[in-house]
């Protein structure tokens, strides 16, 4: 759980001194901003060599390359000079995805699908506690040091998951595939799967939600509605709080409801939450809680449907875990990643929060379309 919570961690702790960093590296805010797409856009490459590389070589070995590399880079931005030393080590930090694809392959490795998503939400579970209440660690730290405290606390993380992994985790791939170029040679296999593909742009509309928020909430919270880096960290920890929530009871009724009417029932909760906030905003309510209540909405519903959405990529075929999970998760992150990207370019000043809110609400009534998709491939493939 602590070795897939790094990734989560070093994406959301830093978040409320980006307004800072900006000013300190002399950077517009846009381009500060690709600290964090460029970052995502980096895990989602990652993560189509890291799934086959466990499917060949181990799940333990990948993961603690994974996790070495990442705090190389969080020592190199550490002493960055400029931003574009800075965005370097984020490609190098975004290895961290190695802890949370590794995670889910090595619970398929053991358990079927509905318990396979039981698990993966009490570990995401887990996984949310960090980024939680990081963001809230994080504001306080930037008062108080600046934003290098941010990174200090990721390499100690860091450290500490190698650590770990290196005495305690064992192998859980029994059975290698016999070279990388047959890993990849698989990967048609799961394209023509019209399942795979359901779950998978589930996941991508689902997490893009998520990410449209972190692309533009931190600059409606600080420039739009005045929130300084601590109160945008502790608002922040509302939706996280959500999260953990929503994957609580994903793993206490995945296995008597399912998979896809947990998928379903969590993305259209998280559309739901957004069409209210987006009428409070309308409606002259410029409130932080009009943004954070609803989006404290869409974390349980995220933390109802991402466990589901990635057990189903990974059992749709099991043999192939490690790969569907890289192949997925590289779907997933960068569809999330794009609307981040959208976020950031879309608002300002003078748009107000509206660009951010229709993003969520469009990026979650597809989520909504998808999910009804891969319930009915499901139901055919079950009676024909």
């Amino acid at each position: 759980t602590l070795s897939a919570s790094i990734g989560p961690l070093a994406m959301n702790m830093f978040l409320p001194s980006l307004p800072g960093m900006a000013r300190y590296f002399a950077a517009d805010y846009s381009v500060m901003q690709l600290t964090v797409t460029l970052y995502l856009f980096s895990q989602a490459f990652i993560q189509l060599f890291i799934g086959p590389a466990s499917d060949r070589f181990g799940r333990r070995p990948v993961m603690l390359f994974s996790l070495i590399t990442f705090v190389i880079g969080t020592i190199v931005a550490l002493f960055a000079p400029t931003i574009e030393v800075l965005l370097f080590a984020r490609v190098l930090q975004a290895f961290a995805a190695g802890g949370m694809v590794l995670a889910r392959a090595m619970v398929r490795d053991t358990v079927a699908t509905n318990e396979a998503a039981s698990k993966i939400a009490y570990i995401t579970m887990g996984m949310a506690f960090v980024p939680t209440i990081t963001p809230v660690i994080g504001g306080m730290l930037d008062v108080a040091y600046g934003w290098q405290a941010s990174f200090i606390t990721m390499l100690a993380f860091g450290i500490l998951s190698v650590v770990l992994v290196w005495i305690d985790l064992g192998e859980t791939n029994r059975v290698r595939s016999s070279s990388m170029a047959a890993q990849f040679r698989s990967y048609p296999e799961l394209l023509t799967s019209r399942r795979f593909w359901g779950y998978s742009a589930t996941a991508a509309f689902t997490t893009g939600t998520f990410f449209a928020f972190l692309g533009g909430g931190p600059f409606v919270a600080t420039e739009i509605l005045g929130l300084g880096p601590a109160a945008y960290g502790f608002y922040f920890g509302i939706m996280s709080m959500g999260y953990i929530i929503g994957n609580f009871l994903s793993g206490r009724y995945t296995m008597r409801l399912g998979v896809d009417v947990m998928m379903l029932s969590g993305n259209a909760l998280a559309l739901v939450a957004m069409i209210v906030s987006l009428i409070l905003f309308f409606a002259g309510f410029d409130h932080p809680l009009s943004l954070f209540l609803p989006a404290g909405l869409v974390g349980v519903g995220n933390g109802l449907a991402l466990p589901s959405t990635n057990a189903g990529i990974v059992s749709v075929r099991p043999h192939l875990a490690g790969s569907a999970s890289g192949l997925g998760g590289a779907l997933q992150i960068a569809g999330g990643a794009a609307l981040s990207v959208m976020a950031g370019l879309l608002i300002s000043r003078e748009t107000g929060p509206y660009p951010l809110l229709c993003l969520m609400v469009i990026s979650s009534f597809a989520s909504v379309l998808t999910s009804l998709y891969v319930r009915s491939v499901s139901r055919m493939q079950e009676h024909g």
